[in-house]
């Protein structure tokens, strides 16, 4: 089984950042080949139940707390390591903290299982930053 749910420590940590900064969260994501049943997504593939998810996500999340994607692409071939992805998103936020106050809305916890049901695996990486300088 793969990593899908956040690590209290990380979040911990990202908590004790600075709250007002702007913040890109690197998704790599794998999706199962059919999605888990119970989360209103049985008998969807992975891509298709993470597509209800990202709608739902832009639908819900987007207009309260950001989260706009300003990159996607289908993930080829892993030339370092030995993980392989479907699809990586980058996700710009306005600032750290309405990303945090994100993962403990009520909305958000309503559709985190079904990003959860698609996924056999995934990462979610804060960034800040470096280049081009702003």
């Amino acid at each position: 089984m793969g990593a899908i749910d956040a690590d209290r420590d990380a979040l911990a940590a990202m908590a004790g950042s600075d709250p007002n900064a702007p913040i890109v969260m690197l998704n790599l994501l794998r999706y199962r080949e059919r999605a888990a049943n119970g989360h209103g997504v049985d008998g969807l593939s992975g891509r298709d139940a993470y597509a209800v998810y990202g709608k739902q996500f832009a639908d819900k999340m987007h207009p309260k707390y950001g989260g706009e994607p300003i990159w996607m692409g289908r993930a080829h071939h892993t030339v370092i390591g030995t993980e392989d992805w479907d699809i990586a998103i980058l996700v710009r936020y306005p600032t750290r903290r309405q990303f945090l106050a994100m993962l403990k809305d009520p909305d958000y916890r309503a559709i985190a299982p079904i990003r959860a049901a698609s996924l056999a695996d995934s990462r979610l990486i804060e960034t800040s930053q470096l280049l081009p300088k702003t």
